[in-house]
C-alpha cells in the first residue's frame, strides 16, 4: 500500500469475522481528533465516542447531562482524526426514549458525524428501539449490565448478575438484543462467570468492561488506560501510564521557567 492510499476502514462485517475466528476485539474511547489518531495508530479496532465524555471531558458527575449536540460535536471530531477504526457513537440519555425518537436522533448522528454505528443502553425495553434502528439501516451496539444512564434508577454502580434472577434477566436481554439485530453487545460490570456464559451463548461479539477476560473483546475509557485524570480510575482499569504526572511536570517546568527568565517587569513611570 502506498503512502497516498488511505487505510480501509473496518466494518461491522470485519468485526463479525473477528468473532468467528476467535480474534479479540480491542475497543477504546476517544473524544477528539488527536486521541482518535493516536489510539488508531496503536492498532485499536473500534473507537467508541462514549457519553463518558460527560465525566472525562466536560466535568459532570454522571453521563446524564450529556446532550445529543455534545455527542455529535465530539464524534465528528473523532471521525476527522481517524481512518481505519470502526466508529461507534453513544446515544445519550433521553435520545432513545422510543423508536420514533431514536430513529430521528440516530439518523442525525449518522448524517452529521459520519460514524458507522450507534450504541444504545438498555435491556428488554431497548429491543424495539434496536429493531427499528436496524430496520432503518443503522448498525447498533447494545449495552447491558451496569448502564450509567440508569445509575439513579439502579441505585448506584455495582456488579450485575450476582443472583440467579438477575443473571437470567441478563441472559434473556442479551439473546433478545442479538435477535433484534445488534451486531455487538457491551457487558459492563457483569459477573465474569456470567459474562463468559453469555459470550458463549451468542454469535455476536460481547465487549466487556469490568466483566472479566472471557468476553470477545474489551473496552476501556482511554483516560483510565493512560492515567490522564485527576480522579482514581475504576477498580477494573489498570493504567498503563501516568500521563497526568507528565502534564503536571511539563506545565510546572514551564511556569517556573517563565517566571525565572522574566523577573520583575516595572510599570511605566507616570508623568508628574
Amino acid at each position: 500500500m502506498s503512502a497516498q492510499t488511505p487505510a480501509r476502514r473496518l466494518t461491522t462485517r470485519d468485526i463479525a469475522k473477528m468473532r468467528q475466528r476467535g480474534e479479540a476485539i480491542a475497543m477504546l474511547t476517544a473524544y477528539d481528533a488527536t486521541m482518535a489518531r493516536l489510539v488508531e495508530m496503536a492498532g485499536v479496532d473500534v473507537i467508541l465516542v462514549g457519553d463518558s465524555l460527560g465525566n472525562v471531558v466536560l466535568g459532570h458527575e454522571t453521563t446524564l447531562p450529556v446532550t445529543l449536540d455534545d455527542m455529535i460535536r465530539h464524534a465528528a471530531a473523532v471521525k476527522r482524526g481517524s481512518e481505519r477504526a470502526l466508529l461507534v457513537c453513544d446515544m445519550p440519555f433521553g435520545s432513545v426514549t422510543d423508536a420514533d425518537v431514536a430513529v430521528a436522533n440516530a439518523v442525525r448522528v449518522m448524517k452529521e458525524t459520519g460514524v458507522e454505528a450507534v450504541k444504545v443502553e438498555g435491556g428488554l425495553v431497548a429491543v424495539p428501539v434496536v429493531e427499528r434502528l436496524v430496520a432503518q439501516g443503522i448498525a447498533v451496539v447494545a449495552h447491558i449490565g451496569l448502564m450509567p444512564q440508569s445509575v439513579h434508577q439502579m441505585g448506584g454502580y455495582y456488579m450485575h448478575g450476582k443472583d440467579e434472577a438477575s443473571a437470567e434477566r441478563l441472559r434473556s436481554e442479551a439473546q433478545a438484543l442479538e435477535k433484534a439485530g445488534a451486531f455487538a453487545i457491551v457487558l459492563e460490570c457483569v459477573v465474569p462467570e456470567l459474562a463468559s456464559e453469555i459470550t458463549h451463548m451468542l454469535s455476536i461479539p460481547t465487549i466487556g468492561i469490568g466483566s472479566g477476560k472471557d468476553c470477545a473483546g474489551q473496552v476501556l475509557v482511554v483516560n483510565d488506560l493512560i492515567g490522564l485524570s485527576v480522579n482514581p480510575p475504576p477498580s477494573f482499569a489498570r493504567p498503563r501510564a501516568d500521563v497526568a504526572s507528565v502534564v503536571r511536570a511539563a506545565v510546572g517546568d514551564y511556569v517556573a521557567e517563565t517566571k525565572a527568565e522574566r523577573g520583575p517587569i516595572p510599570l511605566p513611570r507616570r508623568a508628574e
